[in-house]
């Protein structure tokens, strides 16, 4: 998949690619929602793989344009929004919601670059806030699949009670076996009531490569 990335703002990295592999665990159908879609990596390798209807949102009008030529060239079809999830009045609800959100904690030290900003740091889409929004979007069994922040697993948790969302699968990330988990993957149904699974974790020294092979992406950075 040949994707386009701006050379002067927020570009994706292994991350999203390492939450595909963990989505596609889920075998995802019927209609997706993909927040915070960026250049369209996440929701357009799901597209590739699996028979969904896609649809994708971001709050930044370039990374829309950048979403839109990703699909136009890799002949996917994408319902490409550019508004604020959070303000977004949707018109249905969703199958599976998907989403790689800004979770860095904003007492971090911020980059001054406004879109690389709005990516990455989770005042720009509270963890609460996320929650409130996607149990409304879900449809009665609909899941939920993203990744955040290990240290942040008792917000997730929490919320996740607090909005009726019930988390069935959880994955910890680590660059390798000595490192403490970075990141985290959430995989919530609506309406459940199974165990939580904890899956093995995914240690990207001795995972990534077959990853990489199973994504197939190739980046071009261009100034928009």
């Amino acid at each position: 998949m040949l994707l386009y990335q701006n050379s002067n703002g927020y570009c994706y990295n292994s991350d999203t690619l390492f939450l595909y592999e963990f989505i596609s665990k889920f075998n995802p159908k019927g209609s997706v929602l993909d927040i915070g879609s960026g250049c369209g990596i996440l929701g357009l390798l799901i597209k590739r793989d699996f028979d969904i209807e896609l649809t994708q949102i971001d709050i930044q009008q370039k990374n829309c344009f950048l979403n839109t030529q990703n699909a136009r060239v890799n002949s996917l079809k994408s319902n490409i929004i550019n508004e604020n999830f959070l303000d977004y009045d949707f018109k249905q609800k969703f199958d599976f919601i998907v989403s790689n959100p800004p979770y860095y904690p904003q007492d971090l030290i911020q980059s001054k670059n406004q879109h690389i900003n709005i990516s990455r740091y989770n005042h720009h889409l509270p963890l609460e806030k996320l929650f409130a929004k996607v149990t409304k979007l879900l449809n009665h069994v609909g899941k939920f699949i993203f990744c955040y922040d290990s240290k942040q697993i008792d917000d997730i948790i929490y919320f996740a009670k607090e909005y009726k969302l019930p988390i069935e699968s959880l994955q910890f990330v680590h660059s390798n076996e000595q490192k403490e988990s970075s990141l985290l993957f959430v995989q919530i149904k609506k309406g459940s009531f199974a165990k939580i699974k904890i899956f093995p974790p995914l240690i990207i020294a001795s995972q990534s490569k077959e990853i990489y092979q199973k994504t197939r992406t190739y980046s071009i950075k261009c100034k928009i």
